[in-house]
């Protein structure tokens, strides 16, 4: 392994509560002097007030900065989790999010008074249909599953418009975890589509389950295996045959951005991340943006209000009788959708196109570094991730949690384990596009070196981490017996 080690042992900083470190009468803030008279309160409103520590301004300062040196995000170092495309989010897109016209526009503010905020909303629909060669987009959705929620809906009142009521919906075992849950929402029982021994849905398969109580799929591509699903073509033809709809699952659109254009595929809906395509912030439940694009068979079904051009004035149109409806107070996550505007103005068309070339070049240096070392459960060109499993550490009592617990002793973030559930013991790393050759091979190097430690150290992966705030915990009793108090 390299000299160079992400992580080392060093100083870790505690900190207990507030409340156990202040004294009676610090202060860190002085109140103006009081001008008005004091007045005593009885019954229900006497007593002693509020329980607050009492702290000096310096104590206030370490408290919040000793806790922030607890975590780890993407502007600490390396964030390899597969299907989350966890790329580095360029501060100038913060910049832009901070305008004061943007981040202090009111929601309730007449139309004549948000042009800006509403021509910037119209044009990033149109720069997403572009990419993708939709007809309509909304940019209501909240996240990813929150706009697959959408899509469906949209699917549903589609073929309730058409007099059909339809019970399944096809979800190939390579799709997001959230796919079978989204069709569930909307009364769909989940039928699920088994992948063959490349890692991808058999046009056979399909044919078989589509039939006239299917309302469509739900179509994860590149899938959660990191392989693009070369027979989709022909899956969406089957499905339309049928009378039914395909949704496309947008989470990796990291992988085709400018390759690949799903409208021109037969892809009816998808969704977007912009918190993960488009660069901004994510992880720790929010924020996000889960933008959905439509073709004209959708297009009045789209929720409302909409955004419009109407003789060089932009408005909020909610005249659309077939529309679901609103999906989201307001208008959506209008700082996300400001990022990501920022994010694809700053790239423009062939940047956006390099990204996802280097995207996949990453993925597939680290799979080819690392296929001697870990069994990769298929063994093909992947897109943006690659999925190892635990299957040669196994014969050494040595399993994919541990390796991903001893990661942390190495000042690496672990990527996703034990998903996508079709490879047992799945260590799945998207490195995304951002990240130096000299720190992927880094982290390809410390995963050797873990490796050899399996064999012949096993004791150092099943007892880490030992230079982390907090050692490993008992999941199993956390489980069983969480602690809900606080």
């Amino acid at each position: 392994m390299s000299g160079y080690r992400q992580g080392d042992s060093g100083l870790i900083l505690n900190e207990p509560l507030l409340w156990e470190k202040g004294k009676k009468g610090r202060c860190g803030f002085s109140l103006p002097e009081c001008d008005v008279d004091e007045v005593s309160f009885e019954g229900d409103l006497a007593g002693d007030g509020p329980d607050f520590p009492d702290l000096s301004e310096v104590e206030v300062v370490r408290h919040y900065t000793r806790l922030s040196t607890w975590n780890f995000g993407v502007d600490t170092g390396m964030y390899p989790l597969g299907s989350c495309t966890m790329k580095y989010n360029p501060k100038v897109n913060e910049r832009q999010a901070s305008l004061t016209g943007f981040a202090d526009a009111h929601p309730l503010l007449p139309e004549v008074r948000t042009q800006g905020a509403l021509k910037l909303m119209y044009d990033l629909e149109h720069f997403l249909k572009e990419l993708t060669g939709m007809d309509a987009v909304t940019l209501q959705p909240a996240a990813g599953a929150h706009g697959e929620l959408t899509g469906i809906l949209m699917i549903y009142a589609y073929h309730k418009k058409k007099g059909q009521i339809r019970t399944k919906m096809l979800v190939p075992d390579t799709a997001h975890g959230t796919n079978p849950a989204s069709g569930a929402l909307c009364g769909y029982t989940p039928v699920a589509v088994p992948v063959n021994g490349e890692g991808i849905m058999r046009v056979e398969d399909v044919r078989e389950l589509m039939d006239e109580d299917t309302a469509g799929i739900m179509v994860t591509n590149p899938n959660t295996l990191g392989l693009f699903e070369e027979n989709i073509r022909e899956i969406c033809e089957i499905v339309h045959d049928k009378g039914g709809l395909v949704y496309g699952d947008g989470a990796n659109l990291n992988a085709i951005m400018g390759y690949v254009k799903m409208g021109e595929i037969g892809v009816d809906v998808m969704h977007f991340n912009l918190h993960k395509t488009f660069s901004t912030p994510h992880g720790g439940g929010g924020p996000g943006s889960g933008p959905v694009a439509v073709n004209k068979t959708l297009e009045p079904f789209l929720p409302v209000p909409r955004v419009e051009k109407i003789q060089d004035t932009y408005r909020l149109v909610t005249d659309y009788p077939d529309s679901i409806g609103r999906m989201m107070t307001f208008y959506g996550h209008f700082g996300v959708m400001v990022r990501a505007y920022s994010y694809i103005l700053s790239m423009g068309a062939e940047g956006l196109k390099e990204a996802s070339a280097h995207a996949v070049l990453n993925a597939n240096y680290i799979k080819e570094r690392l296929k001697d070392t870990f069994h990769l459960a298929f063994d093909k060109t992947c897109m943006h991730e690659c999925v190892f499993s635990d299957a040669r550490q196994e014969e050494d009592g040595v399993t994919t949690l541990d390796i991903a617990k001893r990661l942390i002793d190495y000042g690496f973030h672990p990527p996703t384990i034990y998903f996508p559930l079709v490879v047992h013991g799945a260590l799945m790393i998207e490195p995304t596009e951002t990240e130096t050759k000299e720190d992927i091979d880094n982290f390809i190097d410390t995963l050797k070196a873990i490796a050899k430690e399996a064999k012949e150290s096993p004791e150092l992966l099943k007892n880490a981490p030992t230079r982390s705030k907090v050692r490993r915990l008992d999941e199993t009793a956390a489980a069983r017996k969480p602690c809900l108090c606080g």
